[in-house]
């Protein structure tokens, strides 16, 4: 009985952010049907593990905790596999570009190592606030603060970008 009442609210909570959970695991892999097996595979844990939740305000950060740890155990499986989808093939295909344009957010996101680009994703694309970032990874909020101002510092960083803002 008393699980049947989180089973509702974690539904609404897979409901009301489907597009935001779909967009994190997206972010992870780069390929729509991967993405989706990582959503699908994070219902399932969630569902399996329903009886964990404890209040209906932190099904939010448990679920979205659940999605990351499910994208970055897909990461390291297909470690070795490249993973492309066909947006970025078309890139890859159109030839020379201009060496001065703007450096491309999404290339340097996925430059950035997982637990810096994690955070960047949870405050500046999910909206997250500092502390509801930490709960999703589990962490001291100070912690998530320290890899925000490395991840921003990296970004920043000329190496960074003479590194991996070009081919």
């Amino acid at each position: 009985m008393f699980n049947k009442q989180k089973e509702k609210w974690l539904t609404k909570c897979i409901t009301d952010n489907k597009e935001n959970v779909y967009r994190i695991a997206y972010s992870y892999v780069k390929n729509k049907e991967d993405a989706l097996d990582i959503v699908q595979e994070s219902i399932y844990k969630s569902l399996c593990h329903v009886e964990t939740i404890h209040n209906p305000e932190s099904v939010k950060s448990w679920f979205y905790r659940i999605v990351v740890n499910t994208s970055l155990d897909f990461l390291r499986k297909h470690k070795k596999e490249v993973i492309t989808d066909d947006g970025q093939l078309e890139l890859h295909l159109e030839g020379t570009t201009d060496r001065y344009e703007n450096m491309d957010l999404v290339k340097t996101l996925d430059e950035l190592p997982p637990k810096y680009r994690t955070v960047i994703i949870l405050r500046f694309f999910e909206d997250m606030k500092i502390e509801e970032v930490a709960e999703v990874l589990e962490v001291n909020v100070n912690t998530v603060k320290t890899r925000l101002y490395q991840a921003l510092k990296l970004i920043r960083s000329s190496d960074f970008i003479q590194h991996y803002g070009e081919e």
